[in-house]
């Protein structure tokens, strides 16, 4: 037990640092960054890092680090928008499915589960060229993504949760169906869907990289650090700090959110405590 919990301190210890991190990142990219993120000086390009440029420069001259924390406003932008969409949606799709059961819960998960065929990564490929690449619309894509998933979650939860005792006695008072199931079952139902959303929040962070790496996703010059990455391709060799930058911070804010996401799975787990 004390082993278990242990690991689960420093889920949530790491987890949080990290996210916390790159929160002030981004807070003082807004108002302060060593260079200016469009600034071009090619005789500067490629500099390796030093005192001047802590991550070195690209290959028009601009300040790596100066493009990687105002990439942490593209990132927590479109993870903020995409969860929103998907857990809004999803919770509604979701708990009106399990809540109301029968005929429409059967018609609602047999769309979510052809949706759930596509790859997720496919559905936000042709969403993007469907309404065009940038990043509101990359922010729409991988919201719309990521409804089917916490869609289920949440309709097993209500599923589970209304024939209860509480809810029971909330019908016997003549509350309507929506406010028993948004304000009884909504808020005991939460967990989970608290564990959904911050792995759908570094899902969306990947899948926006992985969109700007292929010119999909957000589109110059706003800094992404998938673009990033896919500009550093042609310098792998000849300057690596190019590509480490981008790829380090990625899979340091992915990593956050899932210790974090486990942390909170293990304080809501019983058997842990």
């Amino acid at each position: 037990m004390r082993v278990r919990n242990y690991g689960k301190n420093i889920n949530l210890l790491l987890g949080s640092l990290i996210l916390l991190a790159f929160l002030v990142i981004m807070v003082v990219s807004f108002f302060y960054t060593p260079y200016d993120v469009n600034e071009m000086e090619v005789a500067n390009k490629l500099q390796p890092p030093s005192s001047a440029h802590w991550f070195g420069t690209d290959e028009f001259g601009r300040d790596i680090f100066s493009r990687i924390m105002v990439g942490t406003q593209t990132a927590f932008f479109v993870g903020v928008v995409s969860v929103s969409i998907g857990m809004t949606f999803g919770i509604i799709i979701g708990g009106v499915a399990g809540y109301f059961g029968g005929w429409i819960d059967e018609i609602i998960m047999r769309v979510i589960d052809a949706l759930m065929a596509f790859p997720g990564i496919i559905l936000a490929l042709m969403l993007v060229a469907v309404f065009g690449t940038g990043m509101l619309n990359t922010s729409i894509a991988l919201g719309l993504m990521a409804i089917p998933g916490i869609a289920r979650i949440a309709r097993s939860g209500f599923l589970q949760s209304k024939d209860l005792e509480y809810v029971q006695a909330a019908r016997l008072t003549g509350l309507s169906s929506w406010k028993i199931m948004f304000k009884h079952i909504l808020p005991n139902v939460a967990s989970p869907l608290i564990v959904a959303a911050s792995i759908a929040f570094a899902v969306a962070m990947l899948a926006e990289a992985g969109l700007s790496y292929l010119g999909l996703g957000v589109q110059p010059p706003d800094p992404s650090w998938g673009r990033m990455l896919k500009d550093s391709q042609s310098y792998m060799v000849s300057a690596p700090w190019y590509t480490y930058a981008p790829g380090v911070v990625i899979t340091l804010l992915v990593l956050g959110f899932y210790m974090l996401s486990n942390a909170v799975r293990d304080l809501q787990d019983p058997r842990m405590r």
